[in-house]
């Protein structure tokens, strides 16, 4: 049987640290604010947006994937496009190769940064010519200077009063 003593050890210094935290006359230690540079990070991180968007509508894939980080996911619209970005690139090469991949403008964007301003949050509106309303939402992270994007994710935007319909569609089996 094994002891439960260094649980119980475990378990007091916690507490004792807990309650010297927490003892009257300790000042409350906050997560640093957002770095000083969080408004140029936020044009870097909307620049890197923009940027990505271009090189789409121009068919220039190395500039394209220049803004995926190693090891990033793309989330497309149909459920089964989970891509790593070599995936991705396999799926998209083709339509870059042709001289038009796809062209999304982002109408209304946000970015969202955790407290250390190395990770952002994204959500966009984008303008589409094939998809119509759509909305790219992700993560990008800040290293060794620059921003790049670690998943993004591509919708299909349904308006609520529209939504029964598409789920009829939906779970209408396809025709032969």
């Amino acid at each position: 049987m094994t002891s439960r003593r260094p649980l119980l050890v475990a378990a007091a210094l916690l507490l004792l640290v807990a309650a010297a935290a927490c003892s009257p006359g300790t000042p409350v230690t906050r997560a640093p604010a957002a770095p000083v540079s969080a408004l140029s990070d936020r044009a870097r991180v909307t620049e890197l947006l923009d940027r990505f968007h271009a090189a789409a509508a121009r068919a220039d894939e190395a500039a394209y994937f220049a803004c995926l980080a190693e090891g990033a996911v793309f989330l497309g619209t149909d459920a089964t496009e989970r891509w790593s970005t070599a995936e991705f690139r396999a799926y998209a090469h083709p339509h870059f190769a042709k001289g038009k991949a796809w062209s999304f403008r982002a109408r209304r964007r946000d970015v969202t940064f955790d407290p250390r301003g190395k990770v952002a949050w994204f959500d966009e509106d984008l303008v589409t010519e094939n998809l119509g309303p759509a909305r790219g939402s992700g993560v990008a992270v800040e290293d060794g200077g620059a921003w790049r994007i670690v998943q993004y994710n591509l919708a299909i935007t349904v308006p609520n009063d529209r939504f029964k319909e598409v789920k009829t569609l939906l779970e209408t089996p396809p025709r032969l």
